[in-house]
């Protein structure tokens, strides 16, 4: 069964490597979707994929790059599309 989540991760996130990060962890667990900077110091994400995979996924964005300090993640159930074939960057 595939899910859908968006994620709001805020902390030191921003000027760390965490969308390559993000985008390497979506390979590894075979998701889909998008990562993107927010304005707010924030990043966006929105994963598809088994409820296995995106909970992995998750589990890697709660932790982030070495240089990254997550302080939270905000999270909402979303549909799933199944409009992305890949995890992209979005600038």
């Amino acid at each position: 069964m595939t899910i859908a989540r968006r994620l709001f991760i805020s902390g030191e996130v921003q000027g760390v490597g965490f969308r390559f990060f993000a985008q390497r962890s979506a390979a590894r667990h075979q998701v889909t979707g998008y990562i993107k900077n927010l304005s707010d110091g924030r990043i966006e994400a929105l994963v598809e994929g088994s409820e296995r995979a995106v909970n992995s996924f998750k589990l890697d964005m709660a932790a982030g790059p070495i240089n990254s300090r997550v302080g939270q993640i905000e999270e909402i159930v979303l549909d799933p599309i199944g409009r992305f074939s890949t995890f992209r960057i979005e600038r």
